[in-house]
């Protein structure tokens, strides 16, 4: 290993950009408390037409995160109520293309009309595709699972943790919107103790579970197994 002299000399040297490496491990934690409002506007949906879309991004201009407002949660929450709120990691896959592999398009427009029934709600679409692995790596990770491993094995494989995604930036997002207490519409307890843990108030977990549809029952066997996700 290079030492750190020796590293900024070389650098140096090269011309190139030297950066510590403590800021770099404390990017993440910096980018989600700076994210800002940067855009907005009513945009009907199909299973919530009183819905308008914020978004969200960082100082340094990085990639947008983006709460779906449903109806007028924030009304609800300035007279000291909780409304319901889902964290979801945005999925092309599953989300734009209808894929069988996960759950997460029926989660989505389950999630939305759920909103809609109980009169508000928040989407939090999190810019985390694949637990924060890219969708690059996704991909691979689906090879990987195609060859005999699961979910979480095939992210260990490719060098990153089973779940690489971070709860500050859905909790900066929810205090700049003025939320602070929530219904979380979630079954993964992960996410229950992470919003806790940056502040939120979670008042109560409601339960987000669809069933299986032949091609993902590995996939949801492995959520609950290995990653504790609840059944309802």
């Amino acid at each position: 290993m290079v030492a750190a002299p020796a590293a900024e000399g070389a650098a140096e040297r090269l011309g190139l950009l030297s950066v510590p490496a403590a800021d770099v491990l404390a990017y993440p934690a910096s980018a989600a408390t700076s994210l800002a409002r940067v855009a907005e506007a009513r945009v009907p949906l199909e299973d919530a037409p009183e819905a308008r879309i914020i978004a969200f991004r960082a100082a340094d201009g990085g990639i947008e995160h983006l709460a779906i407002l449903v109806g007028d949660p924030l009304a609800l929450a300035q007279q000291g109520g909780a409304p319901l709120v889902r964290a979801h990691s945005e999925c092309f896959t599953g989300d734009l293309l209808g894929s069988l592999r996960c759950d997460c398009g029926p989660q989505l427009r389950g999630a939305i009309r759920r909103m809609a029934e109980d009169g508000a709600g928040i989407l939090l679409y999190l810019a985390q595709e694949g637990r924060g692995i890219g969708l690059v790596n996704k991909l691979r990770a689906y090879t990987l699972q195609d060859q005999g491993l699961d979910t979480l094995d095939a992210n260990r494989a490719l060098g990153y943790g089973a779940d690489e995604r971070g709860f500050l930036v859905a909790a900066t997002m929810l205090r700049a919107l003025g939320v602070e207490r929530v219904r979380l519409l979630t079954n993964n307890p992960d996410k229950v103790a992470g919003l806790a843990a940056c502040g939120i108030a979670v008042q109560e977990r409601a339960a987000h579970r669809f069933e299986a549809n032949g091609v993902n029952d590995k996939y949801l066997e492995t959520k609950a197994e290995r990653f504790g996700h609840l059944l309802g």
